[in-house]
């Protein structure tokens, strides 16, 4: 098991680009089952989920080029319907959380499809009734098997129809989108999920003949087509890393220009972190972070403390706030981090106060954070990762320690991030690898 050595105190400087959308790279792979014709998309992140994502369609069938770095062409034009039957295929499936998005695809290519629970970080529980109802509602029929610890679906003649969703999940509306493409019919989803990377989505399948509407919006309506042609799809830079970024900037004092972050499609995230004090500059399509020696955390108008929460888009993405609280910790004032979304993600929160940081975790969703203005380092510590976004504020909270902290498990930071050592190294950081 591979680990990082993180030697802190060190001030970041230069330029840094964003690797390519990781929730978008899973989103639009699936898509690539819906067309027998070549689908090329650029800009995907050498990260770990993605290339297991990659394998795992091409031991469905999908003939996978690497056209160059980042750039991938996908041909599905014969299935193995026999792999899709395979234990080795639901082995794969319960190890990648974004395989769950190949329901639907699946559903509406073949008309069935075996399908394993699927994994991904231990956050909570991260239910798929969504997924399930979604495709029950255009037509589908589900079992579970008890032998293949598995669920059978039987979808040979979807139809649209209007669905409500008892939630806006991300991969639940894809799923749906997906499945609804090649439906008989007119499919209404209301209450849908509305991210950039979900957008991204419906403009390839647009792009490759499908009829959506309302795209942007929780409204979508989709028009079923007889079929899908090929086509070329660019990933949007990762709002997780910009805003992982920012934080490391923040935490360490440094003045950082972060490259080509598609500035328009980040939401509230940069005013998010402007709410902690952070001082954020727009150059052209580039962030820039000024130096700051201290950055004071806003209150609400009525002088209450201010409380920093996730919430379906447009509101905060929940990826980002277990760096947020990290960042929190050196700046000057007090904050509500309030995770509404999954109860296990501030557990890591015992080992920011093991280096120093002065937080009290109320209960498994909200934990208050008082800074300390960059009077007081945080001190080194030996950590592990529990899932990718925890993990990436570790190592935040190692760069800007006093001495040399240790993070295991970091295989779960390259399930999420590209080269991330390499890639921070390069502007001022000093972090090893070691296996």
């Amino acid at each position: 098991m591979a680990s990082f050595v993180v030697e802190g105190g060190h001030k970041l400087h230069g330029s840094i680009t964003p690797q390519g959308a990781k929730n978008e790279a899973l989103q639009v792979l699936c898509a690539v089952l819906l067309t027998k014709e070549t689908v090329v998309i650029n800009n995907l992140p050498n990260i770990l989920d993605v290339n297991n994502l990659i394998d795992l369609l091409a031991s469905i069938g999908v003939r996978v080029e690497k056209l160059a770095k980042g750039i991938y062409a996908f041909t599905a034009r014969e299935l193995d319907t026999a792999y899709l039957r395979s234990a080795d295929f639901l082995k794969k499936c319960n190890k990648l959380r974004g395989s769950v998005m190949l329901i639907g695809p699946l559903l509406a290519r073949l008309g069935e499809v075996t399908y394993a629970k699927p994994g991904g970080d231990k956050i909570g529980r991260r239910r798929l009734d969504t997924h399930f109802q979604g495709m029950v509602n255009l037509g589908a029929t589900f079992e579970y098997d008890q032998n293949l610890l598995a669920y059978r679906f039987d979808g040979k003649h979807l139809k649209g129809t209007y669905m409500l969703l008892d939630e806006a999940s991300v991969t639940g509306t894809a799923n749906i989108i997906m499945a609804s493409v090649l439906a008989e019919g007119t499919t209404t989803i209301y209450n849908a999920a509305c991210e950039p990377y979900l957008q991204q989505l419906c403009k390839l399948l647009n792009n490759m003949g499908a009829k959506i509407s309302g795209v942007g919006s929780n409204l979508l309506t989709i028009e079923g087509v007889k079929e899908l042609h090929g086509a070329q799809h660019t990933l949007l830079p990762d709002m997780i890393e910009v805003g992982s970024f920012i934080g490391m900037a923040a935490i360490t004092g440094s003045e950082l220009r972060i490259k080509h972050v598609s500035y328009h499609d980040l939401g509230i995230i940069p005013d998010a972190f402007r709410r902690l004090g952070i001082r954020i500059d727009v150059d052209g399509d580039d962030i820039i972070v000024p130096a700051q020696e201290h950055y004071q955390i806003e209150s609400f108008l009525d002088g209450s403390i201010l409380t920093v929460a996730d919430a379906p888009w447009p509101g905060l993405t929940p990826d980002l706030l277990s760096v947020l609280l990290v960042v929190a910790t050196q700046a000057k004032g007090t904050v509500l981090i309030h995770q509404k979304m999954f109860e296990s993600r501030l557990f890591f929160v015992d080992k920011l106060i093991d280096m120093g940081a002065q937080i009290i975790l109320c209960d498994p969703h909200r934990a208050v954070v008082v800074g300390h203005d960059h009077q007081r380092q945080l001190k080194h510590n030996n950590m592990t990762s529990p899932d990718i976004r925890a993990g990436i504020a570790m190592l935040i909270a190692a760069m800007s320690a006093e001495g040399t902290s240790k993070i295991d498990h970091i295989d779960q930071i390259d399930r999420g991030y590209e080269d991330i050592e390499h890639r921070l190294n390069a502007v001022g950081a000093k972090i090893r690898r070691e296996e």
